[in-house]
């Protein structure tokens, strides 16, 4: 019951997605909803309420915005998450996926392989930075993590 059973991601006011942005969009909503841990600790001797959790992502006064619910639309936590240690490891991982994306297109198999290990150590990167900014906050392994850090970039595509 500790997982994330539906996903708002609050993408307005935001420039439209590159094809390859929105199909990273759609396979980390996709994959986060197959499969997922979401839990939320208990704070302050308060009852913690009972997943599954509908969860809104947003980036409000540059904050990036974990809204929380339950499946009965009660609020179960709001967090906000300063987007400074994001920067670098985002700005790294969009510059990897565009050499990526490019690579596919004209280099060979084992040149592309290359700048692929490097995409996924910066992606593992960026889901460590998350685990550890919502520690104490909410508990997450590390398959979330790298989906969530996938939609976080995605917010950051027009950011």
């Amino acid at each position: 019951m500790s997982r994330i059973s539906h996903i708002n991601l609050d993408d307005a006011g935001l420039p439209p997605p590159t094809a390859e942005i929105e199909q990273e969009r759609h396979v980390a909503m996709f994959d986060l909803l197959e499969d997922n841990s979401f839990v939320l600790p208990a704070r302050d001797d308060r009852a913690v309420p009972i997943g599954p959790y509908h969860l809104g992502l947003s980036i409000r006064d540059k904050r990036l915005v974990f809204d929380v619910a339950t499946e009965a639309g009660e609020k179960a936590a709001e967090f906000h998450l300063s987007l400074g240690p994001f920067r670098q490891v985002v700005k790294d991982y969009f510059q990897i996926c565009e050499s990526y994306f490019d690579a596919v297109k004209k280099l060979p198999p084992a040149q592309i392989e290359t700048i692929d290990m490097a995409r996924r150590g910066i992606h593992m990167e960026g889901s460590r930075v998350l685990q550890e900014r919502l520690e104490g906050k909410a508990e997450i392994d590390i398959d979330t993590a790298r989906r969530l850090f996938t939609l976080i970039c995605v917010l950051h595509f027009g950011g």
